[in-house]
């Protein structure tokens, strides 16, 4: 419904009228709305569809990539080389903003489509009485006042309160989260301390009748249902800038302050101390500009990013995103729901108990692949409880047709969990249907709570009952054990309710297999006259099982420092004892349970103090889910949130990286999502989470690579203005180190494997800094000075063995064309001593690639070949160099020339000797480092 159509008024209590009430509230009857009237009601409220929010223009989302801060400081840069009188170096500039901003938008570019994923979850036909008459009609015509019919099967097209319903059941997961289906009622509810979505006599738009059948007036559509609430939420909730996001933002200010002051600096000074003209002052601010901006990180940070994805895409995580992928890796919580995500979503019985014997039963899910105890033939006692507990069942197990296609049911999980038990105990549930035929059935209700179905054997009839334990045992006059029938006193009743309760406690849901054979003379089959006298057959024990892999992934999120928080829509024990199996909870640890309502009486004092304790959140809605992340985020965590259903959305969307599974996850929680698992496994995140964590070191190492040679090209500029030195690098040269020769190599840094240890260590802190203290310093004042004092060795070496002695007052060319340089004998030196030192940049670089590789480990322990793109990198940084040296149009565009073939062997010790320093730091430090954790340990000893 769009603006210019009214609404029902919300929260009308339609689950306590009565039905005539409901009736005359909505302006309806038993016969449903005429057709006019219907017409009259859609024109009035609008089409049953989800109203999709305005979506940002593709040409917006193309052109933030042109107007970030990064791409704005290389826009200035542009600009400032082109007013210099330096095109070629403004066009370089420029370009590297293009090609970055084109790949970002082609790698990121997602349609919000979590509104359109709403609309395919809903039927396209539904099935309405019109004029007395039932017909189908397309589920956008739906009006507040239809009479819609459900039957097993149907998906439910708007929300509508129920008027009549026979056995239904509703799978409501995609809204709840909850695996088991809901039992649906017709009765007015009056005083139920129950959420909305709780409410057993309402249906809701999205969900699933699995069983049964019922008929429901219509109370809301399109957005007024509980699925436009949803999409309300997750197209309101705004996305946030990524940790990585944040700290790129907050260093290209610092960058930028840092150039803008150097260059104006310099600037002055040449103008004021100097006196050179402000043409040439400008041309030379612009050199220490375009030095100090790492225009080559944007890029590489790209790249290196689109290469994790590929590497994610390998381990079954589709990461939509790029940024999300360092996101994963310094996140603290993760919140998870369970059921189809910590769990299968298949209901398995674990455990039967017979003849005062608990019988295990192994194999998970919905392929009938286990045994029941040790193996071998079923007493005669189990095969009557797996008989009868697979004939008193309506649902139907579907084989797979191809290998990669699972075992499914249809019908009720429950009752699917007891046909495939039947079937492992060697019970064919069809034949015994052929031999024992069903003549009736008592349906389930929510008040009797059991169901009966009875069956010719023999000559006689006998009744199968099912149920809530209590309420089958107090039918029950004896118990069957060992092939005898014993009365059901008071000492076996409390051996019987002592079983129920251990189930219970392990979080089990348990129901009672009971059996009566009837009297031929019975000719009125109601519940008070087919259920009484009966002999229980023993109690069988199933449960959603976590997925296999689940444990060992939960142990190393906590050896990882990342805590896992449940906040799931089932019920809380049963929440509680998945998480003590799982690993999530301690044998012995206090858990608080906090359900929605309780969650909704809290202020925000009150949750802080929850979430600074184990917890899980049982029984919440989707805002629910949103105000625990938010929560969370405010205490500082970065939080990942796991999930598969429509009620996920809204929460996957708001945390700082949504994660959804690709398998069994509805649409538009994958939309929703930034992170797909392909395989539903939640192990699938602790790889992501070190890929993620690698990737932040890998973008720490490329950093402190680019930000070496940095510092090296601004040293040139500084000398030239303070010790008179002729200029060492041009500006050109510069854009070809950081655009040509580092590239492939800092680009090669990222795709470096976990260090040792990386999973063992906690997340970094939020307050850490990509580039900090630590880094600035190894960066600039360490491997930078020490590759410029290598470089300006080689460049005055070269002065010196060309005649020039006096070093101090070298002639100053550097402002002369390259054409007129050439043309005199010092020119032609100066040249070459340029290219001496542009040679040793690059040369320097390759020997400072291997020292990046780790910030503390010697490259001999992670292996010196273990980067085959990295050596390939260095390979194509030394042809670069070796093209742009001997290439005469190359040397025209870069002013360089040739080089003697006796300067390379100089050249050639730079990287080792940079190689070697770096190898003895490293050693230093990991010495002291050990040598304070003998202190540590000898004091704490003492």
């Amino acid at each position: 419904m769009n603006g210019a159509h009214d609404k029902l008024p919300e929260n009308l209590p339609w689950h306590e009228l009565p039905v005539p009430e409901l009736f005359a509230a909505l302006r309806t009857s038993a016969a449903g709305l005429s057709s006019q009237e219907a017409a009259a009601r859609l024109a009035r409220y609008g089409p049953n569809t989800i109203r999709a929010a305005a979506a940002k223009p593709l040409y917006l989302k193309l052109l933030a990539n042109f107007t970030h801060l990064m791409a704005l400081l290389l826009w200035a840069g542009g600009v400032m080389a082109y007013l210099g009188g330096m095109p070629q170096l403004a066009f370089a500039i420029w370009a590297v903003i293009f090609i970055n901003a084109a790949f970002s938008f082609w790698q990121e570019h997602r349609a919000e489509q979590a509104v359109e994923a709403l609309k395919r979850l809903l039927p396209a036909q539904a099935t309405v009485l019109r004029d007395g008459e039932e017909r189908q009609i397309p589920a956008a015509e739906l009006v507040p006042g239809d009479l819609v019919r459900v039957s097993q099967g149907d998906r439910i097209s708007a929300d509508a309160r129920l008027v009549e319903e026979w056995d239904l059941r509703v799978d409501q997961s995609t809204l709840s989260g909850e695996a088991h289906p809901a039992r649906k009622t017709a009765d007015p509810l009056t005083g139920q301390p129950l959420s909305r979505t709780e409410l057993p006599n309402l249906v809701f738009a999205g969900t699933s009748a699995v069983a049964g059948t019922g008929s429901a007036v219509v109370c809301a559509t399109g957005m007024s249902t509980e699925f436009g609430r949803i999409a309300h939420l997750a197209t309101a909730t705004s996305d946030t800038p990524s940790p990585l996001q944040i700290e790129i933002d907050r260093m290209t200010r610092v960058v930028t302050a840092l150039a803008l002051a150097v260059g104006t600096l310099f600037f002055v000074l040449s103008v004021a101390v100097l006196g050179r003209e402000l043409h040439t002052c400008f041309i030379f601010a612009v050199g220490m500009v375009v030095a100090f901006v790492p225009e080559g990180l944007l890029p590489t940070v790209s790249l290196s990013l689109a290469m994790a994805v590929q590497r994610m895409a390998k381990r079954n995580a589709l990461v939509k995103k790029l940024s999300s992928v360092e996101a994963l890796g310094c996140c603290t919580v993760i919140c998870t729901d369970k059921t189809g995500t910590l769990t299968q979503n298949e209901m398995t019985v674990r455990e039967l108990w017979v003849d005062a014997a608990v019988q295990e039963v192994s194999g998970v899910g919905y392929a009938p692949r286990g045994e029941i105890g040790r193996g071998g033939a079923p007493s005669a006692g189990l095969k009557r409880l797996l008989t009868a507990a697979a004939l008193c069942s309506d649902a139907r197990l579907v084989e797979p047709k191809g290998k990669s296609e699972p075992w499914c049911i249809i019908g009720d999980p429950t009752e699917g969990a007891l046909i495939v038990v039947a079937r492992k105990g060697g019970i064919d549930p069809e034949a015994q249907g052929a031999l024992l035929p069903r003549l009736r059935e008592l349906p389930f209700d929510s008040v009797r709570k059991r169901m009966t179905s009875v069956h010719r054997e023999g000559e006689g009839e006998t009744a199968f009952v099912k149920g809530a334990p209590a309420e089958v045992a107090a039918l029950c006059s004896s118990l069957a054990r060992d092939g005898a029938k014993l009365p059901l006193e008071p000492p076996l009743l409390r051996e019987v309710l002592g079983q129920v309760d251990a189930y219970a406690r392990q979080g089990y849901r348990v129901l009672a297999v009971a059996e009566r054979s009837l009297p031929g003379d019975l000719t009125d089959y109601t519940a008070h006259s087919v259920e009484r006298e009966l002999t229980l057959l023993g109690l069988v024990a199933m449960n959603d099982p976590p997925r296999p892999e689940v444990a060992s992934a939960v142990q190393k999120c906590h050896s990882a420092g990342i805590r896992v928080v449940m906040v799931t829509g089932d019920y809380g024990l049963t929440a509680e004892s998945v998480a003590r199996r799982i690993g999530v909870l301690g044998r012995d640890d206090t858990c608080r349970l906090v359900s929605g309502a309780e969650l909704d009486a809290m202020d925000q004092a009150a949750l802080d103090r929850v979430l600074a304790g184990e917890v899980i959140f049982a029984r919440v809605s989707p805002e629910h889910k949103l105000r625990v992340v938010s929560a969370l985020q405010q205490r500082g965590e970065i939080v990942a949130v796991t999930g598969d259903g429509v009620n996920d959305a809204p929460a996957l969307k708001k945390a700082d990286i949504g994660v959804a599974m690709g398998l069994s996850g509805a649409d538009v929680a994958k939309e929703a999502a930034d992170m797909i698992l392909l395989d539903d496994n939640f192990a699938s995140i602790v790889s992501t989470i070190e890929e993620g964590r690698a990737v932040y070191s890998n973008i720490r190492k490329f950093v402190t690579y680019i930000f070496t040679s940095n510092m090296v090209e601004a040293w040139p500029f500084i000398l030239q203005i303070t010790l008179n030195v002729p200029l060492a690098l041009t500006v050109m040269q510069v854009l070809a180190i950081d655009l040509g020769a580092d590239l492939l190599p800092a680009l090669a840094l990222g795709t470096e494997p976990p260090e040792p240890g990386i999973m063992e260590r906690p997340p970094r802190p939020r307050s850490e800094r990509l580039v900090n203290r630590a880094l600035l310093l190894r960066a600039l004042v360490w491997l930078g000075s020490l590759m410029a004092l290598f470089c300006f060795t080689g460049f005055f070496l070269l002065y010196g063995s060309y005649g020039y002695s006096d070093l101090s007052h070298l002639p100053r060319l550097d402002l002369v064309p390259y054409q007129e340089r050439l043309a005199s004998p010092d020119g032609r030196v100066y040249v070459l001593a340029g290219t001496m030192f542009f040679a040793g940049v690059i040369g320097a670089q390759a020997g400072n690639a291997y020292c990046c590789r780790s910030e503390r480990f010697s490259v001999f322990r992670i292996g010196l070949f273990g980067n085959r793109f990295l050596l390939a990198g260095i390979a194509f940084q030394l042809l670069f160099c070796l093209a742009l040296v001997y290439l005469p149009p190359l040397q025209r565009l870069f002013e360089v020339t040739a080089l003697p073939l006796r300067f390379w062997g100089v050249i050639a010790c730079y990287p080792l000797f940079l190689f070697l320093a770096e190898e003895g730091r490293k050693w230093w430090l990991r010495s002291r480092e050990a040598r304070r954790a003998v202190e540590g340990g000898s004091g704490g000893a003492t």
